[in-house]
C-alpha cells in the first residue's frame, strides 16, 4: 500500500471483506469476478492494527466501513470503531445490525420489492424490512437507508420512500448510479443530461418529505448536468477520502472509491456531491483539508 506518509485525510473508506451475502448487479466489487472465497483474506488482528496505525498517522476523523458485507466481520467493526470519532457502516441489510459507538448505519435498498430484488437478489427487500423490524428499542446507532438510483428504478422513488417511512429507518438518501466506462446496461442513462430527470425527482421528494429525505439540497443542484462536470473534474472525494481496498492480505488504494474503471463524467455518487456542497458551505474540517 502506497499512501503519502504525512498527508492528512479527514475521512477514509475501507472494504474489510470482499465476501458478501448478495451479489448486486451494480456492485463494483463483483464487477469482474466472484470474490467470495475468503482464502488469503487479511486476518482480523492485522487489519485492526493496520487501521489503528493509519488513523494515528493520517488523523482520520470518519471511517466508512464497507465490503462486500462488513457485518460478516463483526470483530473488526467492534474493535475498529473505537479508533474513530465517527463511523459509518454500509450494509445490505441481510444481517442483524450490531450496536457500535458513534455510528451511522446506511442500509442499501433500491426500490420496492420487485425492483430492488431484480438488482440485489430475490427476497433481499424482505430481509431488509425484517432487519429493520428487529432493531431493539435502545439501539444506539443512527439507522438510515440509501437507494442507488438507476434508469430502472427512477420512477419508483416515492414508492420506496412511502414503504420506508413506517419503519425504524430514520432517513433516506439517494445516490445516483456510478457506471464503469462503456457501460451498456439498462441501469445507466448514458449521459448526465438524461439523468437530470431522476435528479429533479429526488429534488421534488426532498421538498415533499423534508424530514425523511436526507440529501443535501445544494448537493442535488450540483448533480444536475449544468454543474456536475465542474465537480467531477475536481473530485472532492479523491482529495478528502482515503480509499482502502482489500486485496488478499493487504490494502491497496484504487483510483476511486468506486473502483479503477469508473466513468467519472457520469458519476452521481452521493459522497462526491455531498462533499462538494459542504466545501461550498464552508465546513471547517473539509475546507482546511481541501
Amino acid at each position: 500500500m502506497t499512501v503519502e506518509p504525512d498527508r492528512h485525510w479527514p475521512a477514509a473508506m475501507v472494504n474489510i471483506t470482499n465476501r458478501c451475502t448478495l451479489r448486486c448487479r451494480h456492485c463494483f466489487v463483483f464487477r469482474d469476478e466472484n470474490p467470495n472465497d475468503p482464502q488469503g483474506e487479511m486476518d482480523s488482528e492485522t487489519m485492526i492494527a493496520t487501521l489503528h496505525e493509519l488513523q494515528q498517522r493520517h488523523g482520520i476523523h470518519l471511517m466508512l466501513w464497507m465490503g462486500g458485507e462488513p457485518l460478516l466481520r463483526p470483530d473488526v467493526l467492534r474493535a475498529g470503531a473505537e479508533f474513530f470519532v465517527q463511523n459509518t457502516v454500509t450494509t445490505n441489510g441481510t444481517l442483524d445490525l450490531i450496536d457500535l459507538p458513534r455510528c451511522t448505519y446506511v442500509v442499501s435498498v433500491d426500490g420496492p420489492p420487485e425492483l430492488n430484488d431484480a438488482v440485489r437478489g430475490q427476497g433481499s427487500f424482505d430481509k431488509v424490512m425484517q432487519t429493520l423490524s428487529r432493531l431493539p428499542d435502545d439501539f444506539g446507532p443512527t439507522v438510515m437507508c440509501q437507494c442507488v438510483v438507476t434508469r430502472k428504478n427512477e420512477d419508483a422513488l416515492e414508492d420506496l420512500a412511502e414503504l420506508l417511512l413506517p419503519t425504524r429507518a430514520q432517513g433516506l438518501t439517494f445516490s445516483f448510479y456510478v457506471p464503469p466506462k462503456n457501460d451498456q446496461s439498462d441501469l445507466t442513462w448514458g449521459t448526465v443530461e438524461r439523468r437530470d430527470r431522476a435528479v429533479r425527482e429526488v429534488m421534488r421528494l426532498k421538498q415533499e418529505y423534508p424530514d425523511f429525505i436526507w440529501n443535501n439540497g445544494r448537493s442535488l443542484e450540483l448533480t444536475l448536468s449544468e454543474n456536475s462536470k465542474a465537480v467531477t473534474d475536481n473530485c472532492p472525494s479523491k482529495r478528502l477520502v482515503l480509499p482502502l481496498y482489500l486485496e488478499g492480505d493487504e490494502f491497496v488504494t484504487p483510483f476511486c472509491c468506486y473502483g479503477n474503471d469508473v466513468d467519472c463524467d457520469l458519476c452521481g455518487a452521493w459522497v462526491v456531491f455531498y462533499l462538494a456542497a459542504k466545501i461550498e458551505q464552508g465546513h471547517p474540517l473539509l475546507r482546511a483539508a481541501s
